[in-house]
């Protein structure tokens, strides 16, 4: 039965491996963030952006339209979305360019996280990178001809000195902290909650058809629920944590990458993009095909192998 006694105890229980798991990414995320906003200021990543405009112009993108993506493949999803708003896009452009960043967004902290649970840092961000290069060619030949503007914004000049840049930055990342304490604390409490009333058994049984369908163990029910509601950071921190209570073996946590690469974060990704105009729709179905892809791709490759 709830009540406060037992409330108390599982928040308390929870407080430790919330300050472990958040110092842990905070590890790995701060740097990362830190060099990412440098790059952007002195130009570094415009510059690299100059040699994808050729391969942009071959799959319905205007080649400016690769500093979007290469933002979003080295900072966040939000990032990437800033920049285009300050471009003349079509919705057809703009719908491309969204699910290119949805995919490969963030490589530097989201592979060296899933190389903390098991993962092959440089085999997921080459996957990534080729699953939305293929996914902006899949959208390029089937998506119809949406083109009506997509939402922009009129860019009014900022103080643009390194002081106010790195205030903003410092600023930004405090609150990130803040932000993936409290996450991180919700979700271990709601972990042990789940624990202590058998809560995790009666959620694993109606979603293992889905995780068979999908390619992944059955038991990697919640991974997959964290993972999706919330992101790869905060799903691999509550891996890492299932791995060290032995509820997750290192090669499970693995499968559920696979999938978690191409498919994560699908509440707040979609809402993001979708409130700027991009469709629902494509977001939820592309991503969803390209981790089917991938995760039986990978099956049937393993397959092959072990038949020679």
């Amino acid at each position: 039965m709830f009540n406060s006694k037992s409330i108390i105890s599982l928040l308390t229980d929870s407080f430790q491996p919330t300050v472990k798991t958040t110092s842990w990414l905070l590890k790995i995320m701060i740097p990362i963030s830190f060099a990412v906003c440098l790059m952007q200021y002195y130009g570094i990543i415009a510059w690299c952006a100059k040699w994808l405009n050729p391969l942009f112009c071959h799959i319905g993108l205007p080649g400016a339209s690769s500093i979007a993506f290469l933002t979003g493949a080295t900072a966040t999803t939000y990032a990437a979305l800033a920049v285009m708003m300050t471009m003349q896009l079509t919705l057809r452009q703009a719908t491309i360019i969204a699910i290119m960043v949805l995919i490969c967004h963030a490589l530097p902290l989201e592979c060296t996280v899933n190389k903390k649970v098991g993962s092959k840092p440089f085999r997921m961000a080459l996957l990534r990178i080729v699953g939305a290069i293929l996914a902006a060619i899949y959208l390029n030949i089937i998506l119809p001809d949406l083109s009506e503007p997509f939402s922009s914004i009129s860019v009014s000049p900022d103080d643009s000195s390194i002081g106010f840049v790195l205030r903003a930055w410092l600023t930004s990342s405090v609150k990130l902290a803040a932000m993936i304490f409290a996450i991180i604390y919700a979700l271990m409490f709601v972990q042990k909650l789940m624990e202590r009333y058998g809560l995790m058994q009666k959620l694993t049984k109606p979603l293992a058809p889905l995780m068979v369908f999908f390619g992944l163990p059955r038991n990697a029910s919640y991974l997959w629920l964290v993972g999706n509601v919330l992101g790869i950071s905060y799903g691999s921190a509550v891996m890492l944590q299932q791995e060290e209570e032995g509820k997750i073996t290192r090669k499970e946590a693995n499968e559920v990458n696979y999938h978690l690469i191409m498919n994560h974060s699908m509440l707040e990704d979609t809402l993001v993009f979708a409130s700027a105009g991009v469709s629902a729709l494509w977001i939820l179905t592309t991503r969803l095909l390209f981790a089917l892809l991938l995760v039986w791709g990978r099956k049937a490759i393993i397959k092959l192998k072990s038949l020679t």
